[in-house]
């Protein structure tokens, strides 16, 4: 099995900060279908009865999409399944600084929003990018996290694939529901593209020779051709015009975006790092890199 290194993992997290910096200093240029809720208002977290009520329930609950990995995703601790992942990580944060548990609901990655809003969870978090539709539908913490736009392909195909002009026409996998399926539809055509739900399946496909590429964020990507030699990344130069990776909450939760928001700006790089690094290693896509020359 092929591994990534830590000092790359690291070094795509080093970002990470910088987008958090960079979300603070442009909070006063957000839209107001943009984390819409003033989240960077000043609130009184002490007096606020939104704060209050997930403190006396003792819990906070995450809604998420476990296929996603090293965001989200499945594995064994102690011989249970267990949902792990960098966005877990994050939401863990936010429940210790509560002090309430995280109890993470795993569901369809189109479900999401709409179960948000029907009250079935706190938020989400699902490596979710803002975009005019979501919105419209809830609000938004700060990015916590910025990656780019990438195809998987297999690896006999890594150089006949290399451009957005060499797949026109050629039938894609992207997951449905997410902001990589407008850029699919606009290279090779929508009636060309497959929608799946789980981005296990649209890998499945490529390896079955029934797509022709996967398009995925740059960091599950690697993720994929790490553990599988008859698969490779390709940078056919798509646009990732994202805000980055956001915490969704209900319409009008002003206070819980406000929180989360301090929880984000709190972060340290060593955690940040730490987290990425923690996440690539349970997913089997990094090791400890040997210290010998």
């Amino acid at each position: 099995m092929k591994k990534v290194n830590l000092k790359k993992v690291a070094a795509v997290a080093m970002s990470l900060v910088m987008v958090l910096g960079m979300a603070a200093c442009g909070s006063d240029e957000k839209t107001d279908e943009n984390a819409g809720a003033d989240a960077d208002a000043e609130v009184d977290f002490e007096n606020s009865e939104r704060i209050q009520e997930i403190k006396d329930s003792g819990k906070l609950v995450m809604g998420t999409s476990a296929d996603y990995a090293p965001f989200e995703f499945h594995t064994k601790i102690d011989g249970e399944d267990t949902i792990v992942g960098f966005d877990i990580a994050i939401a863990q944060k936010v429940a210790d600084s509560l002090g309430v548990e995280l109890e993470v609901v795993d569901m369809a990655f189109d479900s999401l929003l709409i179960s948000l809003n029907n009250d079935d969870f706190d938020m989400v978090m699902a490596s979710l990018t803002p975009d005019e539709e979501r919105k419209k539908a809830v609000d938004f913490s700060d990015a916590y996290f910025k990656g780019g736009y990438v195809i998987l392909v297999r690896a006999e195909d890594a150089e006949k694939y290399t451009t957005q002009e060499s797949l026109e026409g050629q039938s894609v996998a992207a997951q449905k529901g997410s902001t990589l399926v407008p850029q699919a539809n606009s290279v090779v055509g929508e009636e060309n593209v497959v929608q799946l739900v789980k981005v296990g399946d649209m890998v499945t496909e490529l390896l079955n020779g029934k797509v022709e590429a996967v398009f995925l964020d740059s960091v599950i990507a690697a993720g994929y051709e790490a553990m599988n030699e008859d698969l490779v990344v390709v940078d056919i130069g798509l646009e990732h015009t994202t805000e980055g990776n956001c915490v969704a909450v209900k319409k009008g939760d002003t206070d819980l975006a406000a929180y989360i928001n301090e929880v984000l700006a709190g972060l340290t790089q060593e955690d940040i790092d730490q987290m990425m690094i923690d996440a690539q290693k349970l997913a089997g896509t990094a090791e400890e890199e040997s210290t010998e020359e």
